[in-house]
Parts: C-alpha cells; sequence; structure tokens
C-alpha cells in the first residue's frame, strides 16, 4: 500500500496545481484542449483555466484559443539540473562520435522510478510515432536502456521496483510475464549489453550498454536505436550487434574514465 504524505503548513497548494498542468502535457499529450487537461489533471476546468492562462501569460504555455501546449521555455526548468550534472555534458560529445560512425541516432539514460529519463540524444532521422528528446521518459522493462539499467541494480532494489510496476503488451513482441523478464534481465546481466527488438515500439530496433561508476556501479545507459526493417535490407539483428556493441562499449568507457578523473 502506498503511503500518502500530508502536506507540511509551508506546502503552496497553488504552485503544486501548477506543476501538475505542466506535467499533464507529454509525448502522447503534446496540445490539449481546456477539458482534456481538467480531465488529466482532475482539477475543475475553472482551476485549470486560471493556471493555464497564468502560464500563457508567463511564456510557459501558448494557445490558439481552443488548444494548448508547452513552449520551449519550460525547458529552463530542467536546466539548473541538468547544468549540475556532468553526466550529461560528458556524454553529448561521444553520442555525437557514436552517432557519425554508425550513421543512427544514439542517446543515454538514466533510471528513476520504473521509467527512464533522456539525459542526451542524437538523432538521425524520426524512427518513433513520439519525438525523443531530453526528458522523454519511456517504461524501462521494455527499453533496452532500461533493460541494462534495471540489470544492474542490486537484486533486493530491482526486485522491488519489479513488483510495483504494471507490465503492459505494448506491441505483440513485448515481455510483458515477469518470469520472463526477470529472465532477460539476468541474460542482460550476465552478458553486458541488451537488445530490444520492437518491444517499445514496432519497427525500433535498439541496443544498449551501461555505464559504470568507477566503483563498478551504473551510473547510466547508452544505445544504439535504428529502423527494424532498413531500406538495404542488408543487416539482420546479428550483424547490428556486431557493429554497434564494440562501439557502445567503447564510448562508455570513455564516460567512466572521464568520471574517474573527477575524483
Amino acid at each position: 500500500m502506498t503511503e500518502t504524505k500530508t502536506p507540511g503548513d509551508q506546502f503552496v497548494q497553488s504552485l503544486a496545481r501548477g506543476l501538475t498542468v505542466i506535467r499533464a502535457f507529454d509525448a502522447d499529450n503534446v496540445t490539449m484542449t481546456l477539458s482534456e487537461v481538467s480531465k488529466r489533471t482532475g482539477l475543475t476546468r475553472a482551476t485549470a483555466r486560471r493556471f493555464l492562462h497564468t502560464l500563457v501569460d508567463l511564456g510557459y504555455v501558448r494557445t490558439d484559443g481552443r488548444v494548448f501546449e508547452l513552449t520551449a521555455l519550460v525547458l529552463q526548468l530542467g536546466y539548473s539540473y541538468l547544468a549540475g550534472q556532468s553526466l550529461p555534458q560528458l556524454v553529448q560529445p561521444l553520442l555525437e562520435e557514436l552517432s557519425a560512425e554508425l550513421h543512427e541516432s544514439t542517446s543515454a539514460s538514466i533510471l528513476d522510478g520504473d521509467e527512464i529519463v533522456y539525459i542526451a540524444r542524437i538523432h538521425t532521422r524520426r524512427i518513433m510515432t513520439v519525438g525523443i528528446m531530453v526528458g522523454t521518459r519511456f517504461p524501462a522493462y521494455a527499453t533496452s536502456m532500461g533493460r541494462v539499467l534495471l540489470a544492474g541494480l542490486p537484486i533486493e532494489e530491482l526486485e522491488q521496483r519489479l513488483a510495483s510496476t504494471t507490465l503492459k503488451q505494448l506491441t505483440p513482441r513485448t515481455i510483458a510475464d515477469p518470469v520472463k523478464l526477470r529472465a532477460e534481465l539476468d541474460t542482460v546481466r550476465s552478458q553486458g549489453w541488451s537488445l530490444v527488438d520492437q518491444e517499445l515500439e514496432i519497427g525500433l530496433r535498439s541496443v544498449a550498454v551501461p555505464v559504470l561508476h568507477p566503483d563498478g556501479s551504473v551510473a547510466a545507459a547508452l544505445n544504439m536505436s535504428m529502423q527494424a526493417s532498413l531500406a538495404d535490407g542488408t543487416r539482420d539483428v546479428d550483424a547490428v550487434v556486431a557493429e554497434a556493441l564494440p562501439k557502445l562499449r567503447a564510448a562508455s568507457a570513455k564516460i567512466t574514465d572521464a568520471l574517474r578523473a573527477q575524483q
């Protein structure tokens, strides 16, 4: 049973509601009407309207009079956090090199609860129905980066996270059975990499490796993603892994070396 925290006397309810409105927008809900925002946040239409128009006046939201969407100004809310972290800055140039070598999109993410959060991204073409950018979240169990991050957790912590995760059949290929998922994570832990073939979305294939802290714990994950069916039809799954894995591992090692040098 989830413990409910009672707000203290320093809690500002209006700020909390405003953040709830901002978080209501995501990759599946880029634009929304007032009614949709009200439904997703649980706020009344009148309350949702006040917060939306306040955010419009502040520049965080724009509207055409019927639908609302976030503006790029919202990114500044996360920049202070990212600026204080060394990992995104270390990862970005290596992702650029990887993308240039592999001619595919490359990404880095960290684990947050039962989801991965993108901290860096280089894309060569759009290969998903939703856009991926810094801050994008996906369920960890159905992604290559998520699986290397989950496999890197202490067993007790992994079991706790899996116990609170609802596994959904996102595509016909998704591993949504807890027993099979645990077996897959054992394989990922043993081999040190993960391949996910059209489990998050049909047509998307990705290979990922962990990025290690100097103490050996998992700090993040790197991946290369591509279309499952290439126009030239020359590369199968084994060929993709054989080409991408050494380069991903080399990039991961460089990041670990850089983290070690910072100590």
